[in-house]
């Protein structure tokens, strides 16, 4: 294909892939994609390691690195400036009611317990669920990422700091943002952001409650010429066709890589994933603090009953589902076992390599880009 998108990065199709598996970013990359690795879930030290191993097996084809720094960081509103402090100062900000109706969801469910049944301080931050969400532990991964030959920097929740896209921009790294918002566009292409990410409600993981259909084309008009990205309940090549007809410039998609043969999901969520339907998804708090898709399960539907207490505010509240996973996994009790994933899931109902999803996206999308020329051809 010949678009903007696949000139800027060298790509032969302009579809972007976030996934947290490196085989996937890197296969995604060989097939002609552009694959982005999310930074979230590893310490700088993980993130380094996956980074060099990507370099080494994406063949010399571009990728790109997704993190996530909120606009609003709990690290810097309060003043915290090393990462035990942090760490010890989050988790003595979670009430003793909410760590008891973890307690109690886990129980109901015979999830056994812990040698130790405190929320386990101790570890690094990463370990203990605060994840790459404060300024603290989310800016050395932009500073790793920086570090590499990538192409792209994303940011799933706003634009990357200032300092961080003069850098990226200095080492010829083109930055995008993701955004829910018409608005929340406008205010990121004026930081500097080089392509808006324009992800639907129908979305996995952080989401807004404007659906694609609407979202893509009001937010195309609102910033061009900057190319936008469309994204949310896109898997195949006619979901891709309807999202460049909208104007975008491109796809990104996610959901559609958890099932492929490269994936890393354990069996019981690979499983869970093949069989879902889109209304086995549930826009919820219950994962992080703010409103997420994610598979419907008995965790989700606790935090709905009458006596729930209202979800913690990021990134409080992943550390009580962090802290919750880790006992349910070590379990395996299917009924709590979830992830954030998208409406698109219906369609996830069978594995195929990268190269595949790659390849199938690209035939149908070909197929009715010319089925609709010639249908203009014969009006």
């Amino acid at each position: 294909m010949q678009n903007r998108l696949c000139e800027m990065f060298g790509i032969e199709f302009p579809i972007f892939a976030f996934t947290h598996c490196r085989d996937v970013a890197a296969a995604v990359s060989r097939a002609g994609g552009m694959g982005v690795l999310g930074a979230l879930a590893f310490s700088p030290e993980q993130l380094e390691l996956e980074l060099k191993w990507i370099d080494e097996h994406v063949d010399g084809k571009p990728y790109g690195v997704d993190v996530v720094i909120p606009v609003k960081s709990a690290d810097r509103e309060m003043g915290l400036s090393d990462e035990k402090s942090l760490a010890d100062t989050l988790h003595g900000l979670i009430t003793d009611e909410h760590w008891e109706f973890v307690h109690k969801i886990l129980a109901e469910h015979g999830v056994p317990d812990e040698p130790d049944q405190a929320s386990g301080n101790g570890g690094s931050p990463l370990d203990q669920g605060v994840l790459g969400w404060t300024e603290l532990t989310g800016a050395p991964l932009i500073d790793i990422a920086l570090a590499h030959p990538i192409k792209l920097l994303a940011s799933a929740l706003g634009p990357p700091p200032p300092e961080a896209i003069e850098r990226a921009h200095a080492q010829d790294v083109k930055v995008a943002a993701l955004i829910g918002r018409k608005e929340q566009a406008i205010r990121d292409v004026q930081t500097g952001v080089d392509l808006i990410i324009a992800q639907g409600y129908e979305a996995g993981g952080h989401t807004g409650e404007v659906a694609s259909m609407v979202l893509v084309p009001d937010v195309v008009d609102a910033i061009s010429p900057t190319p936008v990205l469309a994204a949310g309940g896109i898997g195949s090549g006619r979901q891709m066709a309807a999202a460049m007809a909208l104007g975008a410039d491109g796809v990104w998609t996610g959901s559609v890589w958890l099932t492929v043969a490269e994936s890393d999901m354990q069996p019981p969520i690979m499983e869970k994933l093949l069989a879902a339907t889109s209304t086995d998804t549930v826009r919820s708090r219950s994962m992080t603090g703010k409103p997420a898709r994610q598979l419907r399960t008995a965790w989700t539907e606790a935090w709905e009953s009458p006596d729930a207490p209202k979800p913690l505010p990021m990134p409080l509240q992943f550390i009580l589902w962090s802290y919750a996973t880790r006992r349910i996994t070590a379990a395996g009790n299917r009924e709590l076992l979830g992830m954030p994933v998208g409406q698109i899931v219906s369609r996830m109902n069978k594995v195929r390599t990268a190269k595949e999803v790659i390849y199938e996206m690209i035939e149908e999308y070909i197929e009715v880009t010319e089925r609709l020329n010639s249908e203009l051809a014969d009006a």
